[in-house]
C-alpha cells in the first residue's frame, strides 16, 4: 500500500487501486492502443459501463499514477463540497488534472484523440468487483497492451508537462529538497492542479 494505493498484475501490464472516499477507483495505461472515432470509443464505454465512471487521458501528459489520484480526490472533494464546475464526475477529474476550470480546454489538452497511441486509463467504481469489470470491458474496448509504464515520466515528457504547467527549472530546484527532478515534477504539478480548488 503507498499513499492509499496497492498494487497488482492483471496478467501483462500494473494497476493501482484504491479505496477514497467510499469510492473504488484503478488507474493503469495501455499502450499501442488505436482509436479511429473517439466519440464512437466513448460511445460504447457509456453504452456497456454503467455503473462506474471512466475517464481516458492522453498519457503523454500525465505525470505519473499520483497526478491521476489526486485529480480523482480533488474531484470527489469537489462533489462533496459543492464546489464542483462540472456535472459529472470524470470530467471534474480530468478539469484536476489538467489544472483548467474550463471543460473545452481541458478536453483539448488532456483528453485522448485519434493520434493517441498512449492512454491512461481512470475507473471510479462503488466496489472492487464492479471497478474490475470495467476494466475488463476498457480492455476489450482499447484492444492494446496494459503498461502503467506509460504513466511514467520521461525526458520528452517532463519538458512538455512543464511546458503545459509553466513551471520553471528554477521551481522544479527549489522544490526538490533532495528528491529525485521526476518526483518533484510530479509534486508540482499536483499543487499546480489543486490550485483549481482554491480558485473556485
Amino acid at each position: 500500500m503507498l499513499n492509499g494505493l496497492s498494487r497488482r498484475s492483471p496478467g501483462k501490464g500494473l494497476t493501482k487501486e484504491a479505496e477514497i472516499s467510499g469510492k473504488y477507483i484503478i488507474i493503469t495505461g495501455f499502450k499501442e492502443v488505436k482509436i479511429k472515432d473517439v466519440r464512437i470509443l466513448f460511445g460504447h464505454i457509456h453504452e456497456k459501463i454503467k455503473g462506474s465512471h471512466v475517464q481516458l487521458f492522453d498519457a503523454n501528459l500525465v505525470a505519473g499514477w499520483e497526478h491521476l489520484y489526486f485529480a480523482a480526490l480533488n474531484a470527489l472533494r469537489a462533489f462533496k463540497t459543492g464546489l464542483n464546475i462540472s456535472k459529472d464526475l470524470v470530467i471534474e477529474t480530468l478539469l484536476y488534472a489538467s489544472g483548467q476550470d474550463q471543460i473545452r480546454k481541458a478536453v483539448e489538452i488532456f483528453g485522448i484523440k485519434p493520434s493517441s497511441s498512449h492512454i491512461a486509463v481512470l475507473i471510479v467504481a462503488g466496489t472492487k468487483t464492479e471497478a474490475d469489470e470495467t476494466l475488463k470491458i476498457i480492455s476489450n474496448l482499447l484492444q492494446g497492451e496494459i503498461c502503467d509504464e506509460v504513466l511514467n515520466l520521461d525526458e520528452e515528457k517532463i519538458e512538455a508537462i512543464k511546458k503545459l504547467f509553466n513551471i520553471s527549472d528554477m521551481e522544479v530546484e527549489a522544490a526538490s529538497r533532495g528528491e529525485s527532478l521526476e518526483k518533484s515534477l510530479v509534486n508540482l504539478v499536483i499543487e499546480h492542479a489543486a490550485l483549481l480548488a482554491a480558485r473556485r
